[in-house]
C-alpha cells in the first residue's frame, strides 16, 4: 500500500469517527446516580480503560492523570469491577483564568464486566498517570 492509499486514509478517518462516537456517547449517557445518593456526589465521568488477561492475571490501566490515588476505590461485587473516586481542581487554580479545560473534573465511576472467573486485586498503583490494577484469577 501507497502513502495515498484511499485503504489507509479510510481507516484512520473510519477509527477517529468510532472514537468520537464512543466519546460523545460517553458525554451524552453519563453515569446515572445511585437511590439515595446525593446529586453532588453522583458520578459525572468515567476514565477510559484497557483490560489485558493472560493465563494468570487481568491488568486494568484506567487513565487518571492528576488523581490523587489517594481518592481512589477499587472493588469486585459479582463479576464487576468497580473504580470510583475524584478529581479535584487544586485550590490555587480555582481563581486563575482557564484558557482550555479538558480534563473533566469531579466524581467518577467506572465499571468494567470481568471475563467469567474468580479474581483478587492483588496490588492497585498509579503508574505513569493510569491506575494500573493487577487481578490475579483465583
Amino acid at each position: 500500500m501507497t502513502k495515498t492509499d484511499p485503504r489507509l486514509w479510510m481507516w484512520s478517518e473510519a477509527l477517529e469517527t468510532l472514537s468520537r462516537a464512543e466519546r460523545m456517547h460517553r458525554q451524552i449517557f453519563q453515569p446515572a446516580a445511585r437511590p439515595g445518593a446525593s446529586v453532588r456526589r453522583a458520578p459525572c465521568w468515567e476514565p477510559p480503560v484497557d483490560m489485558i488477561e493472560d493465563e494468570s492475571e487481568l491488568l486494568v490501566l484506567a487513565a487518571l492523570p492528576g488523581v490523587d490515588p489517594d481518592q481512589i476505590s477499587v472493588a469486585i461485587h459479582n463479576g464487576v469491577l468497580t473504580i470510583a473516586g475524584e478529581r479535584v481542581l487544586p485550590p490555587e487554580l480555582r481563581r486563575a483564568t482557564i484558557h482550555r479545560m479538558e480534563l473533566p473534573q469531579g466524581r467518577f465511576e467506572r465499571q468494567l464486566a470481568l471475563p467469567p472467573g474468580r479474581y483478587e486485586v492483588i496490588r492497585p498503583r498509579m503508574v505513569n498517570g493510569c491506575l494500573a490494577i493487577v487481578l490475579r484469577k483465583v
